[in-house]
């Protein structure tokens, strides 16, 4: 099957995207959310058991954490919501129905501005973001005996609470939607909601994907696509799915409204069911909550506890001076982003100061991050540690190859900058005295190199100059040393 879709199709695209939250209880009762790798069915009480007789109570920090959502996402909080009973038999609803929300979400209408590297910027438009509880975990096994399939239920996930954002079908390629949930899940880990992580369940996707004709307004049969856990999945799926689809529609065929699953071994989506329609679930109010008013001044107090957000953090350091790269990269956490913010502060507020946080934060203290598998709050070196290392290669205290080094020393040990080089002796020789004579073992001892930078080859000097750097241990201040290597070969 081809991976392009024919110049006369349009693809359409909306996401529906699951994310458990991190609060430490479940969303109407006070069982733990800290289920993961315990054994099965041990998280769980008579309200998330759906026994006859209980009664929920709604999870406040949810609601203060989807009200912050909300906002990071440019929606309007509602000053009056409601739950709702979403009713549909499955194994793993174990009340045979979902609280949800339906008519009346927290949040809506709001926009998240994407864009896909070398494309315009798009803004994707937000229409909803509500609260609901998470289901059960179906394992699926075969009897080895047997090779018949069979089903478990472990209800430690259930009642988890879910925040579910859904967009417009304001996308119009696969890329545009990788990017869209790059950035949404950027957004949330920034504000500390969620881990958000695809592999881990903790944000999940739906996909509404429909073609139609170039120009036209009337929206095709949308087809619903599950079963991706990675952003790959995600945007394989939509790019076989509107291929799919392109080819039905080619030879006179008709999309079916149906729900497919992503098949990652095949690379292909299967048919699943039909897609249901909001008046099959049978919503009514949830009769046994009361209503949500949030007051204008609670809102405004959830408002304060959002940081800097990424978009608006990198517009300041483009305006800083740093490239958009830098910034890029530097605003891709909030824990790398304040990390630099720190340092920056600690030189000093400067356009110079500013280049050189960015510098040593994207080299040094980011390939430790690499290596390492941690953000840079982990980091033993704080912020004031590394500009007092910044602040000594700026003074010549130390050369710039040195201060790798104490860089390295500094994240094993924890000790600061100038203890490390006191100890070791790292400080930088920059005095004549004290190089003329290495300078002149160096000469002696490279015939050659001097042979050629006496017949032109200026890329020689380079070199002798880097025999110092290695006679010296890196100590040797090479503008010193330069000059001094030019002085005694023009004699």
């Amino acid at each position: 099957m081809t991976s392009t879709v024919a110049i006369d199709f349009e693809t359409v695209i909306g996401l529906e995207v699951h994310v458990q939250l991190m609060t430490k209880s479940k969303m109407f009762c006070g069982c733990s959310t800290e289920y993961s790798g315990a054994e099965p069915n041990t998280h769980v009480c008579p309200v998330c058991m759906g026994m006859p007789g209980v009664l929920p109570v709604i999870n406040e920090r949810a609601i203060e954490y989807i009200s912050m959502t909300g906002l990071a996402l440019n929606c309007e909080i509602a000053g009056f919501s409601k739950f709702d009973r979403k009713n549909y038999p499955y194994p793993d609803l174990m009340k045979g129905y979902q609280i949800s929300q339906y008519d009346l979400p927290i949040c809506q209408n709001g926009w998240l501005d994407i864009q896909v590297p070398g494309e315009e910027p798009r803004r994707i438009g937000i229409t909803r973001v509500h609260m609901e509880e998470d289901t059960a975990r179906l394992l699926h096994r075969v009897d080895a005996s047997t090779g018949e399939g069979y089903s478990l239920i472990d209800v430690n996930r259930s009642g988890t609470p879910l925040m579910e954002i859904v967009s417009e079908p304001d996308m119009r390629t696969p890329a545009e939607a990788r990017e869209y949930l790059v950035r949404l899940r950027q957004i949330l880990r920034y504000i500390g909601v969620s881990d958000a992580n695809m592999e881990e369940g903790n944000f999940r996707c739906d996909a509404n994907v429909s073609l139609r004709p170039f120009g036209a307004d009337a929206f095709g049969t949308k087809v619903e696509v599950k079963n991706m856990n990675s952003f790959r999945a995600v945007h394989d799926a939509l790019v076989f799915e509107q291929a799919r689809q392109a080819e039905v529609l080619r030879s006179g065929g008709t999309i079916p409204q149906e729900t497919r699953g992503w098949v990652d071994e095949r690379s292909v989506t299967v048919s699943q069911r039909s897609k249901e329609e909001a008046h099959d679930y049978r919503y009514f109010p949830e009769p046994d909550l009361p209503p949500l008013r949030l007051s204008r001044d609670w809102v405004a107090r959830v408002g304060a506890k959002l940081p800097e957000l990424p978009a608006k953090r990198k517009e300041r350091l483009l305006a800083l001076g740093l490239s958009e790269d830098e910034a890029v990269t530097l605003t891709e956490s909030r824990e790398r982003a304040e990390y630099y913010d720190a340092t920056h502060a600690a030189l000093g507020d400067t356009p110079r100061a500013a280049k050189l946080a960015a510098n040593w934060v994207l080299s040094e203290a980011l390939r430790w991050s690499n290596v390492n598998a941690k953000d840079l709050d982990a980091l033993p070196i704080g912020p004031g540690q590394l500009a007092e290392l910044i602040l000594m290669v700026e003074g010549k205290a130390i050369t710039s190859q040195v201060a790798k080094d104490v860089f390295e020393a500094m994240a094993a040990s924890g000790k600061g900058a100038q203890e490390i080089v006191d100890e070791q002796g790292l400080g930088a020789i920059s005095g004549a005295d004290e190089l003329t004579g290495i300078v002149r073992r160096v000469i002696a001892s490279n015939e050659k190199a001097v042979a050629d930078y006496r017949a032109g080859k200026e890329a020689s000097l380079k070199f002798l100059l880097g025999q110092v750097m290695r006679e010296t241990k890196g100590r040797a201040t090479p503008q010193v040393a330069q000059e001094l290597i030019a002085t005694e070969l023009a004699e």
